[in-house]
């Protein structure tokens, strides 16, 4: 196992498209740590970079101790897995899992030892004949993630490998990468858009927005204290919901006007005059009572999923409000709610930066 470290790491292609500026970042021995944002953040090429398979423009590369910026890529003791399996047609399963130990000269019981167990883990034993045409989407990801397993590298390192799979196929995959990263203590680097698969999988998650390192921190601190305008836009489904507006605060007592309301808030952690409010869909409720309403807002469409109801409303100021609730109400485009907000839950952020100001 090793830490990877990245110092100021920064990559720059000809005609001077900044993919990544001067990226901190120190993923901790043993960790799970994904990277998720936009495409086009620079998430992908951070990979390559500590791979090996990109020549960063400045910055440093460390693995363990070694510093490793222009080592190549079988000098780093890393595995990738990559989006597109990227098996050897050829060949059947067991030889597919074995090659990379047999390139490296591998005693032959060696390679067969863990062959075996690397199948037996991924369920893939009944499988070592066959080639990759006979098998299925899920069966080719296994075998791909087998073929990194088998070598016991210092650092995985996966781009996307779920993208391919279908929905259901991904739910599975990403409880057996989290059931495997426990077994084998390995540190993993994970890249994704997806922010489902960033919540439930990384012990951590480094956002990037514009090859800069927008927000380093635990899942749930990402969700519920996003660092900043940005961060709060990408994570959460459906979005937050965002008013611009003027926060009047007297050091006691905090108030919020916006196009279409005005309520008290918790006064900001620093000072501010034009904010922007923010709340989650799950924090917005349904008012039972119009005295108790924050605003009111039209009906635009209702989506049903079992589990919850979101429903899309808009302001008479033309404002989106989504609301996710657990209950069903029988609503239809047009009708008009209430809406009240959880006071506890809110979150506010500097027009200018976009930095968080408070709660």
């Amino acid at each position: 196992m090793a830490a990877v470290t990245l110092e100021r790491l920064t990559k720059v292609y000809d005609g001077g498209a900044v993919a990544v500026k001067e990226l901190d970042l120190e993923i901790r021995d043993g960790e799970f740590l994904v990277l998720v944002g936009p495409s086009g953040c620079g998430k992908s090429t951070t990979l390559r970079m500590i791979a090996g398979l990109e020549a960063p423009t400045s910055g440093r590369i460390r693995i363990g101790a070694r510093d490793v910026t222009d080592a190549a890529p079988g000098e780093r003791d890393i595995a990738m897995v990559f989006q597109n399996y990227a098996l050897y047609p050829h060949m059947t399963v067991r030889e597919n899992l074995a090659f990379g130990l047999r390139v490296r000269k591998t005693p032959k019981a060696e390679v067969e030892r863990r062959v075996r167990e690397v199948a037996a883990t991924l369920g893939l034993s009944e499988l070592l004949g066959r080639r990759p045409a006979a098998l299925s989407g899920g069966q080719r990801q296994r075998v791909a993630l087998g073929r990194a397993i088998v070598r016991e590298p210092s650092v995985f390192l996966f781009d996307e490998p779920l993208s391919n799979l279908d929905a259901k196929l991904r739910v599975h995959t990403r409880a057996e990468l989290v059931r495997l990263h426990r077994e084998l203590g390995t540190t993993m680097v994970y890249v994704t858009h997806d922010q489902v698969e960033a919540l439930t999988m990384g012990q951590r998650i480094a956002v990037l927005h514009a090859g800069e390192l927008q927000q380093l921190a635990p899942p749930l601190d990402v969700y519920d204290r996003p660092a900043n305008l940005t961060v709060a836009a990408f994570i959460g489904s459906p979005p937050m919901n965002f008013f611009p507006g003027r926060l009047d605060a007297d050091g006691l007592a905090a108030w919020f006007t916006g196009a279409s309301f005005r309520l008290e808030v918790p006064p900001p952690e620093r000072a501010a005059t034009d904010v922007v409010l923010g709340v989650r869909p799950e924090h917005v409720a349904l008012s039972t009572a119009e005295e108790h309403d924050d605003l009111r807002a039209a009906v635009q469409v209702v989506e049903t999923l079992g589990s919850e109801t979101l429903i899309y409303c808009r302001t008479a100021r033309g404002e989106d409000v989504a609301v996710r609730t657990t209950a069903r109400p029988a609503l239809r485009p047009d009708d008009v709610v209430g809406l009240r907000f959880d006071r506890t839950r809110l979150h506010l952020f500097a027009q200018g930066t976009g930095e968080r100001v408070g709660p």
